[in-house]
Formats: structure tokens, sequence, C-alpha cells
């Protein structure tokens, strides 16, 4: 006897409340191409798709550098690749596009889907690599120099929304926080390693905390009290030290309207930041772009905080009184009301761009 009856089709995910709300969950958003209706109504929300990334102020980039056909572009943080693919466009028939990452994971990700738009093979290159070595890049792939050149210095969507990558506060993951997992310590073997002091002025220089030795102070002590291995044990922490009854040790509270969670938010900034280098890695990218872009090359630099943009536009002034650049934006521009209405994560994003001068 044969049983003819249909082959039972594999349930579905299951998950809490009316909507998925973790990161494994979203199965529709990691499959854009499967549920478009559904990945437009999350877009349409202002919200990023899981698993996908929306490249942030896209026409304003385009604007600065300029592309041409035939020209070499270099973008120093490929990500999910959504500047990369118009790059890359752009400088078709005949351009090439070198793109860095450091990232192990989403890198070869994104390679995959950029050859898969069928650009000609010699036109990509894409090297798994820190943009502090951008020279030694360049003068590899580009002896001459390259016409432009991007860095956008924030994290991609992926890496935020991943608890895996432990970059968020909103899930529970590992205290992690590498761009690079493979390499380099975590932020939980930083805490193991950095006492009061030294985490007070992290917290002060790397993201502008106000409560910062208090924090400082905080952590470590729980730290010492019980390792913290995940991001919910460490923001756990910071939202119990943040409403905690005062101290006249302590400093004036930030302001009133800020909630426990923005002072967790600025935290975790300040430690990925540590652990991945990123102020010692772009100042090592500002200081070779002398010898990385061709005479009237442009350049244009995409930050997120504070600490990035001072050095981004001191860099960027000293160019232009030395002679290294003809002319720098007058200002920092920063994204259309439209934009930040439709793709909340680019709110912070503030963009500088730079030319070379003829020598």
């Amino acid at each position: 006897m044969t049983d003819d009856s249909p082959e039972k089709l594999p349930r579905r995910p299951r998950y809490r409340g009316a909507n998925p709300r973790r990161f494994d969950e979203k199965y529709k958003e990691h499959q854009p191409s499967k549920y478009v209706a559904d990945v437009a109504k999350v877009l349409a929300g202002g919200r990023t798709p899981a698993g996908t990334h929306v490249p942030i102020m896209m026409h304003e980039i385009l604007a600065a550098l300029a592309p041409q056909p035939g020209e070499h572009a270099i973008d120093c943080t490929l990500g999910y690749g959504g500047h990369a693919q118009e790059l890359l466009a752009a400088v078709q028939p005949g351009g090439r596009l070198i793109a860095m990452d450091t990232d192990p994971i989403e890198s070869p990700k994104t390679e995959t889907r950029l050859r898969a738009l069928g650009f000609p093979e010699v036109s990509l290159v894409v090297k798994r690599m820190n943009y502090a070595g951008i020279a030694r890049l360049v003068a590899a792939e580009a002896p001459g120099g390259v016409d432009m050149l991007l860095a956008d210095l924030g994290l991609s969507s992926i890496q935020i929304d991943d608890p895996a990558r432990g970059f968020t506060f909103k899930a529970n993951g590992p205290l992690d926080m590498r761009m690079n997992p493979l390499h380099g310590q975590s932020a939980a073997a930083l805490l193991s390693k950095i006492d009061v002091p030294a985490l007070g002025l992290l917290l002060t220089n790397n993201a502008d905390e106000p409560q910062a030795n208090m924090l400082a102070f905080a952590i470590l002590k729980a730290h010492q009290r019980r390792p913290l291995v995940t991001t919910g044990d460490l923001a756990a922490v910071i939202r119990k030290a943040m409403v905690a009854p005062r101290s006249e040790s302590y400093a004036p509270r930030s302001h009133s309207y800020e909630t426990p969670d923005d002072t967790v938010r600025r935290v975790f900034q300040a430690l990925r930041i540590a652990v991945n280098d990123e102020f010692g890695s772009l100042d090592s990218l500002l200081s070779q772009l002398s010898t990385c872009l061709k005479p009237r090359g442009r350049i244009a630099i995409l930050s997120f905080h504070s600490g990035e943009d001072r050095r981004v536009k001191m860099a960027f002034k000293d160019g232009l009184a030395n002679g290294l650049f003809s002319s720098i934006a007058a200002d920092v521009i920063r994204p259309s009301a439209e934009e930040r209405r439709t793709n909340s994560r680019s709110s912070a994003a503030k963009l500088r761009w730079a030319v070379r001068g003829n020598n």
C-alpha cells in the first residue's frame, strides 16, 4: 500500500505575540526577494528589515564623489554593499571598485550579492582588511591612486540587529562587539583588564557620557562580583546604576528627557569603539589620504559620532590649509527630513567631503 497523501510542508517559525520580535524569527525579512510586500511594509514604517541594511545619504554621497565611467573608486567600509553597488554601477564601463571590510561573516555574503549583479569580474576587488592599511592596498591595486574614496563609519544594520554579534542591547547575546570576531579582545575581555579611571576616561572620550565615572565604578564592581558575559548583563547593570538613589559624590544627572536606555546606548558605543580601535583606524586613514587620492580625487566620509566628525573636520581643514585639498565642505551635511523619517538610523549621520588639489 502506498501513501499518496501530499507531503506536509514545514511549519513556519513560532514566536510570541502577534509579530516576530527576535532577529532569527523574522524569516520573511531575511528573504526579501520572496516576501517583497512584507519587506516593503517594514521599510514604509521607517524600519530596516532584518538581515539587510539601508544605505544612508546615498544621493548626497554620489553628489560629493561624482563618479564617472572608467574611474577607480575605493569603499573603505563595504558593509551590506548599498553604497558600493551604486559606485560600481556609476564607474562602468571600464571602471573599478576596490572594497574593504574587516567582517569575515558579512563581507563574503556582500561580495556574492555584488558579483551576482553581472558586473565584469575585474571591476570589483574585495579585501578583508581594516582601512588603517589603505595605503598598502591602493599601492597594490591602484598604484596611481584612486579617483574617489568613501568611508561610511557606521555599523551595518545587520551587525547591529544580530544578537550573536554583541552590538545590541535590545536582545541578549555575547558581550563581544568585535567587527572581526576572529581577532582581538571582546568587550567582556576588555572589562576584565581595565580599571575604573581608565574606563571612565573611555566612556567620556568615546561617548561623551556625562555619568562616566559613576558608571565605570558600577560596571566594574558588578563585573568583579560576577563577570558580565552577555549584553543583557551589562545593560542591566547600567540601568540599575542610572535609577539608583543619588550620591553626593556623583555628578549631576544628564538631561531629564533621557531614559536609562540612552545611557546604555552610549556605553555600548564607547566599548565598541574601544574594542575595534575605531578612532585609531580613522586617524590612520586620514593620515594616508595624500598617498591614496589622485589629483582632483574626491573623498566623502560619513560619521555617526562627534569624536569621528571632529577628526574628519580637522583633517579636512588642515588639508585645505596646507594645499592637499582644493576645496572642502563648508559645513557638515545631514540627512534630509524625509530620510530621517523613512530611516531612523540615519538621524545621527554627518557627511563631510573634500577634493584633492591638482598636485
